[in-house]
């Protein structure tokens, strides 16, 4: 069992597992559609803007916080193929000042649902990810990752307070365009882990596809991407300002 509400109601979680470097998931989107988002994530969600980091190639990452999770909402300045159909399909987000779940849509089209803290078992934010089979799922996010199956949900794992959550939805699985990250919508996953270059040939090793082979990026950080079964995207990131290294392992 990974997490059990304690005697007064809150939920304790197993540890993390050691290789992860910041106890809650950041997320990732793309949009052309820059003042209309900023607003919404801004004024509708009440995410804190913390600054901008351009990142080549015409992008521009403008990060927001959340309780110690990043949304990187990056803008670019070529226009962008349409949403997939499969992919990542809602975040859901546990903020103290919700009472009554709310369903909302931001100006791309991404469905994102407010909930209270602790309703379903979420204390911070969930991913939901379209996949074919259970079996489909834990073979890359608890195999090859190896990040510890959440008991609040049939179909989850968890990332520090943070839970990836597996949407059994066959008919669109596969539709996730994996082979082109930059597309509208959210379109990956990142974990901060301590050593970016052991994990990435771990989960090759144990059955992960390989999106990005690991690289340094300035003095910043150096990062690399990994794809499931169904294209999915997920970065993972040695960042400088929390390893203290950016050295490869």
């Amino acid at each position: 069992m990974t997490s059990r509400p304690n005697e007064k109601g809150h939920i304790m979680r197993a540890p993390d597992p050691d290789w992860i470097a910041k106890d809650c998931l950041d997320i990732g989107l793309y949009s052309n559609r820059l003042e209309e988002m900023l607003a919404f994530w801004q004024t509708e969600i009440g995410l804190a803007f913390d600054h901008m980091l351009p990142v080549g190639g015409g992008v521009r990452q403008h990060r927001h916080n959340f309780e110690g999770a990043v949304l990187k909402l990056n803008h670019t300045r070529d226009p962008l193929a349409p949403a997939s159909d499969g992919g990542l399909q809602r975040l859901i987000i546990a903020k103290d000042d919700v009472t009554d779940a709310q369903d909302l849509v931001d100006p791309d089209g991404n469905q994102i649902r407010l909930i209270s803290k602790g309703e379903d078992g979420i204390e911070h934010w969930a991913i939901e990810i379209a996949t074919d089979t259970a079996e489909s799922f834990l073979a890359h996010y608890e195999n090859a990752l190896g990040l510890p199956r959440d008991d609040r949900h049939p179909l989850a794992v968890r990332c520090g307070r943070s839970l990836i959550i597996g949407v059994e939805r066959p008919g669109i699985a596969h539709a996730s365009d994996g082979d082109q990250l930059q597309r509208q919508g959210f379109r990956y996953t990142t974990i901060q882990v301590f050593q970016v270059d052991t994990l990435h040939r771990r989960a090759l090793s144990a059955g992960a596809m390989e999106g990005m082979a690991p690289q340094t990026l300035g003095k910043t950080a150096r990062i690399s991407f990994l794809n499931d079964r169904h294209g999915n995207w997920m970065e993972l990131s040695q960042r400088a300002s929390i390893t203290g290294s950016l050295e490869p392992n």
